[in-house]
């Protein structure tokens, strides 16, 4: 399980965002507060608080090519 902060501040950054996210088998969560959502979930994205950068969970141990595609949207 590997955590990073990401910013999605568009609605076409939720659309790319997701149609990476659609393309890996394993379990992405988005976490804002006390809310969680699946990453795959476009209306459950847009559910959050996406003001400010929110908390990804990717369930897996092999997510380095993950990670590098969708490197513009983490942020440090």
């Amino acid at each position: 399980m590997k955590k990073v902060k990401i910013s999605l501040d568009s609605i076409q950054a939720v659309k790319e965002f997701v149609g990476i996210v659609m393309m890996y088998d394993f379990d992405v969560d988005l976490t804002s507060g006390r809310y969680a959502v699946d990453a795959k979930s476009i209306m459950g994205i847009f559910s959050l608080d996406l003001s400010n950068p929110i908390q990804l969970t990717a369930h897996t141990e092999d997510a380095d090519k993950f990670f590098a595609e969708i490197k513009k949207f983490i942020v440090e």
